[in-house]
């Protein structure tokens, strides 16, 4: 491709983003003078494009309302970010109907690639390795998910036919403040009429949507993500869990999830209060962060971490016998 094609391009790219550009901004973007942008848009004019041009000192072009743009051109980067955003996104659970939706557009933005770009890309693609696993999804229709972010977007109340974790159904009416995707799920947060209470929802068990006619307004301090992150780490787990960390708030809030639980200060460094279902797994945890701690509650899990203590003792023991040095050396 020749330069001056290439500029012409880059034009029509520049007047695809819509709105009027005037001659003086093309000319300054493309890197020409007012006189090759005035040539460019003929070219474009001559290739059946209709570009509309206004006169004067202000004057400049854009494309004609209604005109249905050309196939998409991506540069080289370009497809490259959007295959592997496509990837990641399917990896992630991103999808609003599972695998099809991205598998599909992946298929299509591959079918138009040049030839050469395309086989590079697709070496990329089947030689590249992921160390974070798949995420186990819960996809959220289409519908769903984008009348939720209109309404967000225009504050009006809508009405959502619910199923909850046990099976039960209800009508709710619903100020939508925030929509959240965490761990391969997205959820709706947002003031529940009915219980008049901030809730939040599954967006995999809205089974209908509809506009409503109400509006309201967010408030100020309300954050969609602690609102969820936090309500997920409220749900009922076995054990209630309480343990001083060794640290400092800035360094566990960097180190821990939100999800995780909740953080504060405390007078020997960070009290971490959480819930778990097996204290063994909690207690590798702990291990595993690197920290000094102390156990508050529950007293079962300092009996874990004792056990856990023991047996990396004992593993080190047999390590040092089969290389015949000392495990204190």
């Amino acid at each position: 491709m020749t330069r001056p094609t290439a500029r012409v391009l880059a034009m029509l790219e520049l007047l695809q983003a819509g709105g009027q550009r005037t001659v003086g901004e093309l000319a300054a973007r493309l890197g020409v003078d007012e006189r090759t942008v005035r040539r460019y848009a003929e070219h474009l004019t001559d290739l059946g494009i209709p570009i509309q041009a206004q006169r004067g000192r202000y004057g400049g072009y854009r494309l004609a309302p209604g005109y249905k743009l050309p196939p998409l051109m991506l540069t080289d980067d370009e497809a490259i970010a959007v295959v592997l955003g496509l990837t990641a996104a399917e990896r992630a659970g991103l999808a609003t109907t599972g695998e099809a939706a991205t598998a599909s557009a992946l298929a299509k933005v591959s079918r138009v690639l040049p030839l050469g770009l395309g086989e590079r890309i697709q070496s990329l693609l089947s030689t590249a390795q992921f160390t974070t696993p798949v995420s186990a999804t819960a996809p959220a229709g289409a519908d769903t998910l984008l009348g939720l972010a209109s309404a967000a977007q225009a504050r009006r109340t809508v009405a959502i036919t619910y199923t909850d974790w046990a099976g039960r159904e209800s009508r709710r009416e619903l100020d939508v403040y925030g929509l959240v995707f965490h761990s391969g799920r997205w959820y709706v947060s947002g003031h529940d009429h009915s219980r008049d209470d901030v809730r939040t929802f599954r967006l995999d068990r809205i089974a209908s949507l509809a506009q409503g006619a109400g509006s309201y307004v967010v408030p100020a301090d309300f954050d969609a993500t602690t609102q969820v992150v936090s309500g997920i780490a409220a749900v009922k787990w076995s054990h209630e869990v309480a343990v001083v960390l060794r640290t400092t708030l800035a360094d566990a809030g960097e180190r821990l999830p939100r999800s995780v639980g909740r953080l504060s200060a405390h007078a020997d460094g960070v009290l971490l209060e959480t819930r778990a279902e097996h204290l063994d797994g909690m207690a590798r945890m702990l291990a595993g962060l690197g920290w000094d701690f102390e156990v508050l509650t529950p007293a079962a899990l300092r009996e874990e971490v004792l056990a856990l203590a023991d047996r990396l003792r004992a593993s080190a023991a047999r390590s040092a016998v089969a290389t015949g040095t000392s495990p204190h050396e």
